[in-house]
């Protein structure tokens, strides 16, 4: 004890009674009073482990997504530089004149700064393909970056985890309290869009992460219970969460939604819209969209791949996870990587002349998430002695979720990005 707080306690057992059916055990203890030296707020050091969590491959791994971002940010401004200044001295109507009449050098036509990307202004800011199911993921994405974001800060500041179940009351509180940012963003765009059913994507926005969480959750919990487990969950703690998201949450969306419809729901697109879509010519096989999606994740996966083996350890091991500062910084890196590698996407999915950027930008962005469960089954083969049933159902359910958080935060970002560099682009265009 320091004071009158106690800082440790060391519980041992010294007299061993032999288990016998029927038998009473008299059960007896004493304590012993030893005074320390150390404060209350640093009792838990003893259990935290700077030579695993601070090893130089932890700095390694934060220099490395330094220099990939460095590197990044320079190739993302120099398109953007080179874009904008050919663009802002070229009108388009040069390009409706024969191929033949344009002398281009192969560099230029490579790159696409003399013809591509432009060709597509009248269909580049068309609505996507189900533009309801894109709108409510933006914005649950929304959600959880800001989400992610917050709780990080907090545990940074706070020492989270010096209490048990301390982090996850405090990320349920915080998405609670942020459900209108998930209405506002997505019912904006969806408007923007032209989407006509806004009660039914509000009620997507609300209900799509609560669903798949419950859900998962159910099917573990049902295991847990057939396996008597300890883990599983109580009546009374299901039907709390059922009431948060029917009185809490939903009706905070809805404020969201309402707000984000009136308030930024019009369209202002640089360049208007045809009216019959343009036909998309054929392309090399490397600038198929599918191609792009799968290759879109590595960086932004690579960029985070040390300190995703912290986390597993510490979320799956015995490890106690406080080095937040390494997580604040590795969340701002992986946010700037795939700003930057999702705009890179689209600038040459854009020179192809195939304006169908918003899903591609999403989902190549939000594929990282594919290679970090990819991961996860690695990690529960190599690193892990789980087995059986309702380890392996555990292991993968919430494994499961972390990755579609994970899809849905990177995707939103990486659209983000996208969309900027596509209005910032369009917006220099002269059209006659």
């Amino acid at each position: 004890y320091n004071g009158n707080q106690i800082v440790d306690v060391n519980l041992t057992s010294e007299k061993k009674v032999a288990l016998k059916l029927g038998e009473q055990i008299p059960f007896t203890y004493e304590v012993k009073w030893v005074p320390s030296s150390v404060k209350f707020d640093d009792r838990f050091d003893k259990y935290l482990d700077p030579s695993f969590f601070q090893h130089r491959i932890h700095w390694f791994s934060i220099f490395n997504s330094f220099m990939m971002v460095i590197f990044l940010v320079g190739l993302v401004s120099m398109i953007l530089m080179r874009t904008l200044r050919k663009a802002s001295t070229v009108d388009l109507n040069r390009y409706s004149r024969d191929e033949k009449d344009v002398e281009l050098d192969d560099m230029e036509k490579d790159l696409g700064d003399e013809y591509g990307w432009k060709q597509v202004h009248g269909d580049v800011f068309r609505a996507p393909s189900y533009p309801m199911i894109f709108a409510t993921l933006i914005g649950c994405g929304y959600q959880i970056a800001i989400v992610t974001f917050c709780v990080i800060l907090l545990a940074t500041l706070g020492e989270l985890y010096t209490e048990r179940g301390s982090l996850l009351s405090t990320a349920i509180f915080v998405y609670v309290a942020t459900s209108p940012i998930s209405g506002y963003f997505g019912g904006s765009l969806y408007s923007q869009m032209g989407g006509r059913q806004w009660i039914r994507q509000m009620l997507a926005s609300a209900l799509t992460i609560p669903v798949l969480v419950c859900g998962v959750e159910f099917l573990v919990n049902m295991i847990a219970i057939a396996y008597q487990s300890s883990r599983s969950i109580p009546f009374g703690t299901m039907v709390a969460a059922a009431a948060i998201c029917g009185f809490v949450i939903l009706p905070l969306t809805l404020v969201g939604t309402v707000l984000g419809r009136n308030l930024s729901g019009t369209p202002d697109y640089p360049c208007r819209v045809n009216a019959v879509p343009r036909p998309i010519p054929e392309k090399k096989w490397f600038m198929e969209p599918g191609i792009i999606i799968t290759i879109g994740g590595v960086l932004p996966f690579g960029s985070i791949f040390i300190e995703m083996y912290f986390i597993f350890t510490s979320f799956w091991a015995y490890k106690i996870y406080y080095v937040y500062g390494f997580m604040l910084l590795v969340y701002l890196i992986l946010l700037i990587v795939t700003i930057c590698c999702t705009i890179v996407c689209t600038y040459f999915l854009l020179n192809a002349e195939d304006y169908r950027w918003q899903w591609t930008s999403f989902l190549a962005a939000a594929s990282s998430s594919v290679y970090v469960y990819l991961y996860a089954i690695y990690y529960y083969l190599f690193k892990t002695k789980m087995y059986g049933l309702f380890q392996t159902a555990f292991y993968f359910g919430y494994m499961s979720l972390f990755s579609l958080a994970l899809g849905l935060l990177c995707g939103t970002i990486g659209y983000l990005g996208s969309a900027f560099f596509v209005r910032k682009i369009y917006s220099t265009v002269k059209i006659d």
